[in-house]
């Protein structure tokens, strides 16, 4: 009853609102509206815009197809005031598995960009996660999200169209990179979907997290050579996660959540990314992961606690240090 429910909630039609925002007044973002011959629709957050909070609010809401709330607040690491985001979900195995993971690698001639975002739920890219979650979108309309410096062409959205099955006149894109200040704030926005992904990865079945809260610094940008690290830092190192879930055999999996597991764990990501001659295939995955969860199973009242933020390192890869 309950996952026939889930499956009557599409992630294009909620996504497709936010994004109509957007392009209907980008100048309220700092960003711009294209259309492109074809009838597809873009809206550039910081290609060739600053974009700002605003935009970095939408574009994370529009990545977690429209399941999750975004808001942002001042905090601080040790001495240092820095803006952090807030990232709600009620339903966190569509909106992080079937939605915001980076789950597709858009490529078309010379175009490069990470898909994420609704339209996956249309492609089925990748499969298996659909299959695991039981989930899959039916909506006419296809919103991606793009993490590229640049926008993408007919021909791109041509493509994405077609592994949708949608008229390309109803895609729709919006494009940052991650060396912006939306790019920053989109990939700590991830925050939460670190620690689905992660129990994913484990075999647990995030079909029974109800509920999730998590927070991460939002990054400074550094610039395109370290920007990726960056971003990925603010969760590796400060993400901190709040879960919700009936699933009495968590227990057996707590050790493995936090980021600090694993091997690669207690150097800027960069650093560790250096020192495997930039192939990505030689890092341990799994300290793509939050620091800290803390998890509230319902059906036995218990509380766990695993994993702690690094503040050192998190200062170190934001300059600070």
């Amino acid at each position: 009853m309950i996952q026939g429910f889930l499956h009557m909630l599409s992630v294009n039609e909620l996504a497709l609102e936010i994004f109509e925002s957007l392009a209907e007044i980008p100048e309220e973002f700092n960003c711009t509206f294209h259309e492109l011959d074809n009838g597809a629709r873009i809206v550039d957050c910081g290609v060739s815009t600053r974009g700002g909070y605003a935009a970095g609010r939408a574009f994370t809401e529009i990545c977690m197809g429209g399941l999750g709330e975004i808001n942002f607040r001042m905090g601080h690491i040790k001495d240092f005031p820095m803006p952090f985001i807030d990232v709600m979900t009620d339903f966190p195995s569509i909106s992080c598995l079937g939605s915001q993971k980076a789950g597709w690698t858009v490529k078309v001639g010379n175009y490069f960009a990470m898909g994420s975002g609704p339209a996956r739920a249309l492609s089925l890219k990748p499969k298996h996660t659909f299959e695991v979650i039981e989930y899959e979108d039916d909506f006419d309309w296809a919103v991606i999200c793009l993490e590229s410096d640049h926008l993408p062409n007919a021909e791109v959205m041509n493509k994405i169209a077609e592994e949708c099955n949608v008229d390309v006149a109803n895609v729709c894109a919006v494009v940052a990179p991650t060396s912006s200040i939306v790019g920053s704030i989109q990939v700590s926005g991830r925050c939460v979907e670190t620690a689905i992904y992660k129990l994913n990865e484990l075999g647990f079945d995030t079909r029974k997290v109800i509920a999730a809260m998590g927070t991460a610094p939002v990054p400074p940008v550094r610039g395109s050579k370290l920007a990726m690290g960056v971003t990925n830092d603010a969760t590796i190192y400060h993400g901190r996660i709040n879960l919700t879930m009936n699933a009495p055999e968590i227990k057996d999996y707590l050790e493995k959540i936090p980021s600090s597991k694993s091997k690669g764990y207690g150097k800027p990501f960069n650093d560790i990314f250096k020192e495997a001659n930039y192939d990505f295939y030689q890092i341990d995955t799994s300290l793509f992961s939050p620091a800290e969860v803390v998890i509230n199973e319902l059906s036995s009242g218990a509380v766990y606690h695993v994993g702690k933020v690094n503040t050192d390192v998190t200062l170190k890869s934001f300059g600070l240090m």
